[in-house]
């Protein structure tokens, strides 16, 4: 049915929907077809099908969120966890580094890293996204974290207490204890005013949040 009605209506494939988004309901944005197809929360029905139907009738797939953000439709795919769609985009030649993140104007793997969905991510990095060290702390890539710390180049304080808080966000062990002991904040207030223990006691992460308790580490509750 879609496929029919976008060839009745093959101007349908360049429309864009005004004054909804998540967090800015306004008019001041806009987004494609296939932004539609790829939004929060995704997975929805035949979602693969979708997105490479618009896209075979002509639909853009690195087009841009209009508004405070310019995501493309992978971001969204990225930060709905949807594995299926997200490979659908790619496959269709979707930018995996394309930037205009809600997360600081970064790419797909940041907001996926951002927002918790893990095998988004991970998948990302399968397929060849480029990795930053807060990226790898959360998803416990040890010998791309180990790299970086080889000769003069080494991360800074604050890069590597931002890693560490991402450790303890992915529920990463080793990663979080390598950092600590590289200088790491133990009780660093970090993004949405949480602490490490925080972070990782709403990602359910409980043998960090017991191996942080047992270090002393602190809420951003006690302070």
């Amino acid at each position: 049915m879609l496929k029919r009605l976008l060839t009745e209506n093959p101007g349908l494939i360049a429309a864009r929907i005004v004054g909804y988004d998540h967090d800015y309901d306004s008019d001041s944005n806009s987004r494609t077809l296939l932004h539609v197809a790829t939004d929060w929360p995704g997975h929805f029905p035949n979602g693969e099908a979708i997105v490479l139907a618009l896209i075979e009738a002509g639909a853009e797939v690195n087009a841009r969120f209009a508004g405070p953000h310019s995501e493309t439709p992978l971001h969204w795919a990225a930060s709905s966890n949807d594995i299926e769609v997200l490979d659908a985009l790619l496959d269709s030649g979707a930018d995996i580094e394309t930037t205009g993140a809600v997360i600081a104007g970064g790419t797909p793997l940041d907001d996926a890293v951002a927002f918790g969905q893990w095998q988004v991510a991970q998948r990302l990095v399968e397929r060849g996204a480029q990795t930053k060290l807060w990226n790898e702390a959360a998803l416990g890539l040890m010998d791309r974290v180990k790299e970086r710390f080889i000769g003069n180049n080494v991360p800074s304080p604050s890069e590597i207490t931002i890693a560490f808080w991402q450790a303890c966000h992915g529920g990463q062990r080793e990663t979080a204890e390598y950092l600590l002991d590289s200088g790491a904040d133990l009780n660093w207030i970090g993004y949405n005013e949480l602490t490490p223990l925080d972070i990782a006691s709403h990602s359910n992460a409980d043998k960090i949040v017991e191996w942080l308790r047992s270090l002393g580490a602190r809420s951003s509750e006690d302070s």
